[in-house]
Formats: C-alpha cells, sequence, structure tokens
C-alpha cells in the first residue's frame, strides 16, 4: 500500500539545538581503525589491500575509541556511523539482528564503551537505521525461508511468487519484495502492525541506550507518512535532543515540515559544491555518472549564487541550521577523485561547508587527501594511519577551518545573506546579535581585489582578519582593497558599530 504524503500538523519545528554546534565525522566502520583488543576472525583482508565486494578488513569499534584523540584534534565532535549491527555484509546494510551490534566490530559492549568515550568528551554518535529492509539471515525472513507460507511471519515481508529464489539462479525475480531487486535484501512490510512496532522499539531501544540519534537508510521507500511521525514521537519521547537525519538526495520538503525528520543528508548542498569548486576546471564525469549525483551541472558563480540561494529557501530555518551539510559520502565517489586531485576544490568547498548553515560533515580520510573512485568499494578503503601518506597541508587547513567554526558561533547560528557572486567570486555574509563575519570564495584562476557592501540591516561594522591577514579598508558598511587570492577563500570577523558603541541590535 503506498500512502501520498499528508499536510504536516501546524506544531512549532524544533530541531536539537547541539547539531548547530556539530561538526560531524562518518565512520565505514570496517575501514576505519583495528583494535587489539577486539578478537579477530580468520580471513580477513590485508589493510592496504583494495577492498572487495564480500572482503572484511576487521574494523571495529575499538579502534574508534582509540583515535578519539586524533578526531577532537581534528575538530570534531560528532560521530556517524554507517551500520553497526549484526550483519554478513562488510558494509552491514544486510541486518541480521537490531539488538545486537556486530561480533566482528567488539559487540554491544564496544559500542556502550563507544558512547562512554565519545560522551565524556562532549562528543555526539549517531547510528545508521536500515529500517526499509532487512536480509536473508534476519529471523522472521529465515523463518519464511524454512517454513513457507506456514511461517507465521509471513506478512512480515510481501511474498508474491513460490517458490522463493533467495541465492537465484541468475537474473531470476527472488518472488518476494527486495531492495531493487537484490535478493539478499527483503523489505520490510511495513503495513504489519508487528513489523511496525518492531522498527519502532529498535529506535526507542538503541536512543534509550545513549545513542544521540538516527540517519535513516533509503526513508523515503518507506512511503508513509505516518510511520516517520510514530517514529519521531517514539525516538523523540526517548530523548528529546535526539537527532533524525534521512538520506534523501532531492527536494525533502516532504519530510522537513516539522513532523517526520530534523534534518537530511544535504546532497543539493554536495551538488552546488562539486557544480562551483570543481565545475569550471573540469568534473570527473566519469566519477558521477549513473550515480545518485548525476547530472551535476558545470556553475558559474552567479549560478552558485543561485542554487545557494534556492537550497537556503526549500525549509524551515530550524531545519536549514540542522542539514547534514556532506561533500561526498559511503555512496560517492571521493570529492578529490571527482575533481582530479585538485586539493584547491577541497579547500574552497572546507571552508564554505564550514562557514555554511547546517552540520558540516567530513567522510573518513578525506582530510588526509584518501581518494576513491564511482565504485563504492574503491571509496571505502581502509585509513591510511601511515602519516607518511598524508596531505599534511589539507590536514592543517581543514583543522583551521573546524577552529574557526568552533569560535565564532556567528558562523553556526547566524542569519545568512548571499551578496551575489560574479568572475568566479562569490560572497556571503552571517550575522548573529552584533557579531558579523564575511567569507569571499574565489574559485577563478586569478586573485581578485574586490569592495563588499554589507546589507542597510547589518550597518557600519569594525572587522579584523580571521586568518591574521591584511585587514582591508572599512568605510561604514563597505570593506575597500580587500584581496582574495586565485583558488582560494578568506574571511572577515567583525562587529557592528553601533553593537561596539552600547545600543542595542538584534538578530533580525
Amino acid at each position: 500500500m503506498q500512502i501520498e504524503a499528508t499536510p504536516a500538523p501546524t506544531e512549532i519545528f524544533q530541531t536539537p539545538a547541539w547539531v548547530q554546534d556539530a561538526i560531524f565525522y562518518q565512520i565505514f566502520p570496517d575501514r576505519f581503525a583495528q583494535s587489539a583488543i577486539v578478537p579477530k576472525p580468520n580471513n580477513l583482508e590485508a589493510w592496504d589491500a583494495p577492498p572487495t565486494i564480500q572482503g572484511f578488513k576487521g574494523g571495529d569499534l575499538m579502534g574508534v575509541v582509540d583515535h578519539l584523540d586524533y578526531l577532537q584534534d581534528l575538530g570534531v565532535n560528532a560521530l556517524y556511523f554507517c551500520p553497526v549491527f549484526q550483519s554478513t555484509a562488510n558494509h552491514r546494510y544486510h541486518t541480521h539482528d537490531y539488538y545486537n551490534v556486530d561480533p566482528i566490530l567488539g559487540g554491544n559492549a564496544a559500542l556502550a564503551r563507544l558512547l562512554r568515550e565519545a560522551h565524556a568528551r562532549g562528543m555526539r554518535v549517531v547510528l545508521d537505521g536500515v529500517f526499509n529492509h532487512a536480509s536473508r539471515g534476519f529471523f522472521q525472513f529465515n523463518h519464511i525461508l524454512e517454513n513457507g507460507g506456514n511461517s507465521p511471519y509471513l506478512d512480515w515481508f510481501t511474498v508474491y511468487q513460490w517458490p522463493l529464489r533467495p541465492y537465484g539462479p541468475g537474473n531470476s525475480k527472488p518472488g518476494y519484495w527486495a531492495w531493487w531487486d537484490d535478493p539478499a535484501l527483503p523489505k520490510f512490510n511495513t503495513d504489519t502492525a508487528a513489523v511496525r512496532e518492531f522498527l519502532w522499539d529498535v529506535a526507542e531501544h538503541w536512543v534509550r541506550e545513549g545513542i544521540d540519534g538516527w540517519r535513516l537508510d533509503v526513508p523515503n521507500e518507506i512511503n508513509d507518512d505516518e510511520f516517520w511521525r510514530e517514529f519521531r514521537r517514539r525516538v523523540k519521547r526517548a530523548n528529546p535532543d535526539a537527532y533524525i537525519v534521512g538520506e534523501i538526495w532531492g527536494d525533502a520538503r516532504r519530510w522537513l515540515a516539522g513532523d517526520q525528520f530534523d534534518a537530511v543528508m544535504n546532497y543539493l548542498f554536495t551538488k552546488a559544491c562539486l557544480g562551483f569548486f570543481i565545475g569550471p576546471r573540469g568534473i570527473d564525469r566519469s566519477a558521477i555518472a549513473g550515480t545518485g549525483l548525476d547530472p551535476v551541472e558545470s556553475l558559474s558563480a552567479e549560478g552558485f549564487a543561485q542554487a545557494i540561494d534556492h537550497l537556503l529557501g526549500m525549509y524551515p530555518w530550524t531545519a536549514t541550521l540542522a542539514q547534514l551539510n556532506l561533500l561526498d559520502s559511503h555512496d560517492t565517489a571521493r570529492f578529490l577523485s571527482i575533481a582530479r586531485n585538485d586539493t584547491s576544490a577541497l579547500r574552497l568547498a572546507y571552508l564554505f561547508q564550514m562557514t555554511f548553515p547546517g552540520a558540516p560533515c567530513i567522510y573518513y580520510g578525506d582530510e588526509i587527501g584518501m581518494v576513491g573512485g564511482k565504485n563504492v568499494e574503491d571509496a571505502r578503503r581502509g585509513f591510511t594511519w601511515d602519516r607518511g601518506t598524508w596531505d599534511d597541508d589539507l590536514h592543517a587547513y581543514l583543522k583551521c577551518c573546524t577552529a574557526l567554526r568552533h569560535a565564532n558561533p556567528v558562523l553556526r547560528r547566524g542569519d545568512y545573506t548571499g551578496l551575489g557572486g560574479r568572475n568566479g567570486l562569490y560572497v556571503f555574509v552571517r550575522h548573529l546579535d552584533g557579531d558579523v563575519a564575511i567569507v569571499a570564495l574565489n574559485a577563478s584562476d586569478t586573485d581578485q581585489q574586490i569592495e563588499v557592501d554589507l546589507p542597510e540591516s547589518i550597518g557600519a561594522v569594525s572587522i579584523d582578519s580571521a586568518w591574521s591577514g591584511p585587514v582591508p579598508e572599512v568605510a561604514g558598511r563597505t570593506t575597500r582593497g580587500w584581496t582574495i587570492k586565485a583558488r582560494s577563500g578568506d574571511v572577515l570577523l567583525g562587529r557592528t558599530m553601533k553593537r561596539a558603541s552600547g545600543e542595542s541590535d538584534s538578530n533580525t
């Protein structure tokens, strides 16, 4: 049964305030780090070998605990994990048991330890919730495989043809609804009351165990607004501050009306960044062809300004401040590979990401220059812990950007005004209670000297450089003689003059 979207209730839309201060780091658990504490099975792939579809490298949650110092030093204060529950797939989207962490990852004890250690550092932990489909090994589905039409769990899934073909042969239909007809991923029948209760209970259970939220895998494929409304009610009942972020690749207004998700993975942001910071210099089209990112339009500064203005106008401001703003993920080629290893494009994108409304999300290893193509296995390589292979300049630059965001609430909560774009240059301003940040991004190949006129609503300002660089001349609301180097960005920080003289100034 397909249930169409219905109007949302007229309640006030609130999202977790902590997300506005978060810088996320996405971890693919099998590939980030190993710990000697967690016993390892035999027959693991070599860590540095090219990953394969069915190969395991043996990363675990205690390996993450061992590297929390590294993540904290990077400026990360929130972790988003690809699935951690028991599964026979290295990516663990084939869930066998929703109440137990995979033993290769260290089991429930490792997750409990990770939560304690992360929370002690003020770091949040968000898990991946795969609620659209299970796996062939999921108990209730396996019960059907063993007992056929006699199974009391028959209505947990949708069988349309006997015999079932969970392992083929060839391109034959599996006989049951499966995610994209993949027989390994039988789809839940969420019209069945027992299934709904099971999934809601899983969601509530782990929030009560201490996780800080859920990233929802393909939630649009549970085409039932009331399912997600009740999901929100259950999760927020367990913890009103829990974060609910959905994997929606396009227009997400249906789910961001205040009654379902707090935010989505902001792939529209991703595409705009690819189009502007890389586009004019040549996107590697082979890295995005046929993927969820395709098509990516090459954007001029004017086109980028229009795309960002449109994006900022799509959702309630509370949702915009909670969006998960990413440059790439486990489902895409890495940003550097799409950029043909142009690190200037990634540096520009990092500065924009760290000064834009919403929560930035760093995909593990991007910060040290890891690459990986359209083949998702290639984009899920083992993290390179040999520091001799790192791009130290890129790593240091990202640390400067994360520190800038943490140090300035205006970059996390301030109003946003785009000042337009031309000649490869885009400028915007953030404003919060008298604090002002002016950000200029020069994606062109030439240095540019610019003059910036701030909106009248902000008024005259006094400014300084965020990077300890030269400070341009300021006359009232106008900055003159500000030089932005080619393929780089700059930030000015300041205060409104009337605020500095003791008069009140509120954020409009």
